[in-house]
């Protein structure tokens, strides 16, 4: 039999990006309700949404309410904003208005490396502007939402702040014109399963977390914890979603169970116990290095 011996770099690249949460939900911007509906519940991290969710009519009061939230802080979770993206007139505004108040993170969507590495310089000056500690305001890209961003995928590579990339399967439809991005049955139809699959290379050659889409069917809870499931087995980190009844199902599709995590463990100290070795039996199956890093990635997945 040929054994291979696992290198110090072989085994650290087993460690995934640190990223903690499980569970992202959008909050509207302009909603003081339903953002003290999320501050009670159970998701990982909050998205203060400047986008998609707030009317034309109300982005500069939303933009105010947005501000006074992160001011007040988030009782523990972290508070992320997605702005609005780099190609309209509000970018800037939005920018202006949170980053004195220190937001954990902006997300940006419909973007590009390019318009990443833009974004980046902006926060920079604000940052130093307000006194705020540079590189502090991290970023997730929604990598996905255009015909063109399709084709840079790869390129995310060293991008300042870059902590994780998700993707949008609803901007992609209409910029491609399509009908329709999920079958009768709920699956995604070719081309938006070829953009998940972009993402989750994307991120894991940029060396960041890969985030999974939204499922728009907030009542089809079953089909959302199918998604959820299936998301965390490819490799993605955590998932977003639109609506509290969500974060139940993906908080639970992305903590692995204790049987998990003890095969898992058996996995790294079999190999901590046998220096040198390559490839080792477990439970009469063969194990070798691939294993050893799906198992770190599992244990780092559950908190270390």
């Amino acid at each position: 039999m040929i054994t291979r011996t696992p290198s110090a770099a072989a085994v650290s690249s087993a460690k995934i990006h640190p990223w903690a949460a499980r569970s992202l939900l959008f909050v509207p911007g302009d909603s003081q309700r339903k953002l003290e509906k999320a501050l009670g519940g159970d998701a990982d991290l909050i998205i203060l949404d400047l986008e998609d969710s707030v009317a034309e009519s109300a982005k500069d009061d939303a933009r105010a309410l947005v501000a006074d939230a992160l001011a007040q802080g988030g009782r523990g979770k972290p508070l992320w904003v997605r702005i609005n993206p780099l190609d309209t007139s509000h970018t800037l505004a939005d920018l202006v208005a949170v980053v004195p108040h220190r937001p954990d993170g902006i997300m940006l969507p419909k973007a590009t490396p390019d318009e990443a590495l833009q974004l980046g310089h902006y926060l920079t000056a604000l940052e130093a502007s307000a006194g705020v500690e540079a590189e502090s305001i991290r970023l997730i890209v929604v990598a996905t939402e255009t015909a063109p961003a399709l084709f840079r995928l790869g390129d995310y590579a060293g991008v300042p702040r870059l902590d994780a990339l998700t993707w949008g399967a609803e901007d992609l439809a209409a910029a491609f014109g399509a009908a329709a991005n999920r079958d009768e049955n709920g699956q995604l139809l070719e081309p938006f399963a070829l953009a998940r699959t972009l993402c989750l290379a994307g991120a894991n050659a940029a060396g960041i977390a890969p985030v999974e889409t939204i499922d728009p069917n907030f009542r089809d809870l079953d089909r959302l914890a199918r998604t959820a499931q299936d998301a965390r087995r490819l490799g993605f980190r955590g998932m977003m979603a639109i609506h509290p009844a969500q974060i139940e199902p993906i908080n639970r599709a992305f903590t692995p169970s204790e049987d998990e995590l003890a095969r898992a463990r058996r996995i790294v100290a079999l190999f901590e116990g046998n220096p040198g070795s390559g490839a080792l039996q477990l439970d009469g199956e063969m194990i070798d290095i691939p294993h050893l890093k799906q198992a770190h990635t599992l244990i780092e997945l559950a908190g270390g």
